[in-house]
């Protein structure tokens, strides 16, 4: 019986069992940003320990980073308080840091495999829930608490239990005005938010084959809000491709024997999986979520439906996510209203997601009473956007364009929601409060669904403004 990816990497990463049952794994590769580290290099401190291998952590700052200045010391004096830290931290530790004055900097999850630290058939560890990202080129990659990021910088190890293997096969083609971010919300909806507990989910199938590396990115990404543990892509000429010439990529002949061997970590004719779902790509409709989690989501020409719809164990949070929005059961999702457009994030703000947007919003204007941003996901996207002159579309139809970080898709920077404005988002996640007000509203979407949304005022199905 044929191996699969998840079987190999694990393998080959295996320290040893230990009496718990858990595997002591080790990881290749360690992100670690201003938010999650400063408590874990406390505790080092404290221990009287030193970094195990600082040439396998990279360091950046995204979450806190104000994108409309970045001018140090920062507005927000806590923003500014953990900069400093971080930047003591990689200093005392040795740890690379790719900091606001580097041309490198940007959210952990882009740069990754833009400067092509990100690999096939590595294991990866971030201290932030989107780590997921990084399967798309063939690794497994896990999100992880604060006392965890304390044992990779100690131990280069993470202790944890191997999880069953879901295959998610998607087949056929994308109609026009569908994206990867419609795929995975399509996912989630059809598994549920708890559907993946357990499980890592490897993506396959015709429509995953067809996609770039950067919608596969998108796919992954929210892996963990369908309650998966991983998400994966199997690494193939497309993944190569992406990172041929990457600064951290291998170079010369050896790139070629590392193409070699990542052949070899993918999964086999004849692997048996846990489960096995399919999904065809000609069903699938521009998304748009409704609810306070990425699963309570319809296409664009659905309606909002009424909670006594829901399975039973569904129901209450059906009911609390209707009082919640304050939107109608039974009527169309295209018509809601909305006051803030969003263009950014791990999820989707990549130079191909600013591309697709800016096609929408070439030689049109945003609505008069909407806030529109376009955030780039790291400093090389921005400078490629620019390059091509997107952000003088997005500029002269009326959005902001801002420097990179996570911005508004969590809040915890200088970009918030304000009451119970209600935004547009292509970001990951539209739990209550994520976007910075207690009370605020997100509808997530595709970056071109939310430039249509800027542009009408109010949710529309992008297919008709790109005929």
């Amino acid at each position: 019986m044929g191996e699969t990816l998840l079987d190999k990497v694990w393998r080959s990463h295996t320290v040893r069992v230990l009496p718990s049952g858990e595997t002591q794994l080790f990881i290749g590769l360690h992100f670690t940003h201003e938010v999650s580290s400063p408590q874990a290099f406390q505790m080092l401190r404290e221990a009287g320990l030193r970094v195990r291998f600082p040439e396998r952590t990279f360091a950046t700052i995204d979450h806190i980073v104000p994108t409309a200045s970045q001018r140090r010391p920062f507005g927000d004096p806590l923003a500014e308080e953990m900069a400093v830290h971080l930047v003591r931290n990689c200093q005392e530790f040795g740890i690379p840091l790719f900091d606001l004055d580097s041309g490198r900097q940007g959210i952990v999850h882009i740069i990754g495999p833009e400067l092509g630290l990100t690999q096939p058939g590595m294991t990866i560890a971030c201290g932030d829930s989107h780590t997921s990202t990084h399967g798309a080129v063939g690794a497994l990659a896990f999100g992880i608490g604060t006392s965890q990021v304390r044992d990779v910088l100690a131990t280069q190890c993470l202790a944890m239990g191997k999880p069953r293997l879901r295959q998610i096969r998607v087949e056929g083609k994308l109609s026009r005005g569908v994206y990867a971010k419609d795929v995975i919300l399509a996912i989630i909806r059809k598994l549920g938010v708890k559907g993946g507990v357990g499980y890592a989910y490897e993506y396959a199938g015709s429509a995953i084959e067809a996609m770039t590396t950067e919608e596969r990115l998108t796919i992954c990404n929210m892996s963990i809000e369908g309650g998966a543990r991983v998400g994966y892509v199997n690494p193939d000429a497309t993944t190569f491709q992406y990172l041929k010439g990457r600064p951290y990529a291998p170079q010369g002949d050896a790139f070629d024997r590392a193409v070699v061997w990542w052949k070899g970590m993918t999964t086999e004719p004849g692997a048996r999986f846990d489960d096995v779902v399919c999904l065809e790509a000609e069903t699938i409709q521009p998304m748009v979520t409704w609810g306070i989690n990425p699963g309570q989501s319809v296409g664009v020409r659905e309606q909002i439906p009424h909670p006594a719809d829901a399975p039973e164990t569904d129901r209450a949070t059906w009911e609390e996510a209707m009082a919640f929005m304050s939107l109608e059961s039974g009527r169309p999702i295209a018509g809601t209203p909305i006051d803030v457009a969003f263009i950014g994030s791990c999820t989707n703000a990549r130079l191909s997601d600013l591309r697709v947007a800016a096609e929408v919003a070439r030689g049109r204007k945003v609505a008069k009473a909407v806030r529109a941003l376009v955030v780039p996901g790291s400093q090389a996207v921005a400078k490629a956007a620019e390059a091509e002159g997107l952000h003088k579309i997005f500029l002269e139809a009326g959005f902001e364009w801002r420097q990179a970080g996570c911005s508004l898709c969590l809040g915890i920077n200088e970009d918030k929601l304000k009451g119970r404005e209600i935004c547009a988002s292509s970001s990951n996640r539209n739990f209550k409060g994520r976007q910075g007000s207690p009370t605020g509203r997100t509808l997530l979407m595709s970056p071109a669904m939310v430039a249509a949304a800027a542009i009408a005022g109010e949710v529309t199905d992008v297919r008709e403004l790109i005929r």
